[in-house]
């Protein structure tokens, strides 16, 4: 059970109106070590590197420092052992890809054709009429189309996939490679208890840096990335890199992990970077429900696909929001209604925590919190995420509790009402039922370590499946549609998303389930 914390928007020590490293320390209450906390087992930390922010931190002008925005390596320690004292692990952001253009191999990459870090990133002439040298683009294509941009000073262009401030690395050199494996060791020996590694999957290019696909005329374009194979991402040589992160981790001991960010919407290419016998990535991020309708077939079908297709000894995960993508409660608010986006979010959650495999929850996410409203003229970054960024709601106060001076970004108006104070002591909030729930799966073998099998023949609109280890058998049954639906039970429920639902109460035979709401059943066992 992971927590993902965005730094800048997680709480504010020093006034300055960014969250920072001891705001994060300051509110490890929350989360773990008090028999009123969250219950969650580690948090991974956006990037709190030294940076100019071009992109909030994804451009890192030194791999082995804390940006003063967020505090000192001392206020990391300081973090990390008060966490470890709660039973919380760690787990830091690493940005492989690229770098910042501030940093000190980029500066001394473009300062000259001959300079020895000239090949640390990716160099190439112009065509004869100036153009790229083929035709990628960068990610963030509504600032800058191509991937390439003219460095005047030596007359050849650099690679980024994303900002042009975001030169990319290049792999293909063993210097670099050595070096990365510096800054695990870096931190690993500080004491971090592994990394989240960002765009895992575009590391390694093409050698030959061939032009990539494209889409024919009319062709979808989500069902064109499914199928495309991509010169700029994907590549063989990415499994190797890994494969050696994997001996490095080892290395310090079995129990520091990996979480790869590997965003391919074909799942039988992201389950690859698993590896072969658990060599490469400990966890590859499962988008599939950031992208998935409200609905129980397609929640059914990308479980049971990503199942399938797991290697024998890999291990799932599924997260329902992050930093780069609107909060499921917005996602699911038809019509911008919120109260049935908390409602649905609810059912979320009870599929979120029963499934096999490791959750990871974003910051917020535990009180249903939804993507604040930001007025165009506060609008800073540059892909349009500020919506999901907003800071956390700790209180009913003028700044949620996150600032006493000016937030970055606006802190939503609902922190009035949605916040972690007016949620503590009330049995029926979200926060309780999260809690709840979290306790419940970690108490539960079934649920931590059993099996998943999905239960056929349910209702239209309803998912059902059940957990189980020997004889202990749960079973959760969903409805995703807008009417009650009868579901055949046999046990006693023990949680459910409708908060005026007993727990506790029997579940034999047939069993009405609400519009949009779920449970979860300890089923009867000779």
């Amino acid at each position: 059970m992971l927590y993902q914390i965005y730094p800048r928007s997680y709480q504010d020590s020093n006034g300055d109106g960014v969250g920072d490293l001891p705001g994060i320390t300051s509110r490890l209450d929350h989360l773990g070590g008090r028999s009123d906390s969250l219950g969650i087992d580690g948090i991974w930390i956006s990037p709190f590197y030294p940076s100019p922010m071009a992109d909030f931190g994804y451009d890192v002008a030194d791999y082995c420092d804390v940006d003063p925005t967020f505090g000192t390596l001392a206020d990391f320690d300081e973090l990390l052992d008060q966490a470890h004292e709660r039973g919380i692990r760690i787990i830091v952001d690493l940005v492989p890809n690229h770098s910042s253009s501030e940093h000190p191999w980029f500066r001394e990459s473009r300062s000259s054709r001959t300079n020895a870090k000239r090949d640390w990133y990716v160099w190439r002439d112009p065509g004869p009429h100036g153009e790229p040298p083929n035709n990628w683009k960068s990610t963030f294509s509504r600032v800058q189309d191509s991937a390439w941009t003219l460095d005047p000073s030596t007359g050849q262009m650099y690679l980024h996939s994303f900002l042009p401030e975001q030169p990319d690395l290049n792999w293909a050199n063993p210097e670099v490679r050595r070096a990365f494996d510096g800054i695990l060791r870096f931190w690993l020996d500080r004491g971090v208890d592994g990394f989240r590694i960002d765009v895992a999957h575009m590391m390694a290019k093409d050698p030959d840096l061939r032009d990539n696909p494209v889409p024919a005329p009319g062709q979808d374009w989500l069902d064109f990335l499914r199928s495309a194979r991509m010169f700029n991402a994907d590549q063989p040589a990415v499994h190797d890199i890994l494969r050696s992160w994997r001996r490095t981790l080892d290395s310090y001991g079995r129990d520091r992990m990996d979480v790869g960010e590997v965003y391919l919407l074909d799942p039988k290419r992201m389950v690859e970077y698993y590896g072969s016998g658990a060599d490469e990535l400990d966890l590859a991020f499962n988008f599939s429900f950031l992208r998935a309708p409200f609905s129980a077939d397609a929640f059914r079908r990308s479980v049971e696909e990503f199942e399938a297709l797991l290697p024998p000894d890999a291990w799932p995960d599924y997260t329902l929001s992050n930093h780069d993508h609107p909060r499921a409660v917005s996602r699911y608010a038809p019509g911008e209604d919120l109260a049935r986006g908390r409602r649905r979010a609810r059912l979320l959650m009870l599929m979120l925590l029963t499934l096999r495999g490791t959750p990871f929850l974003y910051q917020g996410e535990e009180i249903a919190m939804a993507d604040g409203p930001v007025p165009p003229d506060r609008i800073v970054d540059v892909d349009g995420r500020d919506p999901e960024r907003t800071p956390m709601q700790w209180d009913d106060g003028p700044s949620g509790g996150f600032t006493t001076g000016a937030p970055w970004l606006p802190v939503s108006p609902e922190s009035r009402i949605v916040n972690v104070e007016a949620q503590r002591d009330d049995p029926r909030s979200m926060l309780a039922f999260t809690r709840s729930l979290i306790a419940l799966r970690r108490g539960t073998p079934a649920l931590t370590a059993g099996v998943y099998s999905t239960v056929r023949g349910a209702p239209d609109g309803t998912y059902l499946y059940e957990r189980r280890i020997g004889t202990e058998r749960w079973r959760v049954a969903l409805n995703f549609g807008t009417e009650p639906v009868s579901v055949e039970l046999d046990g006693i429920v023990r949680a459910s998303s409708d908060p005026d639902r007993a727990v506790g109460e029997p579940a034999s035979g047939r069993f009405e389930l609400g519009p949009e709401a779920g449970v979860l059943v300890e089923v009867r066992t000779s």
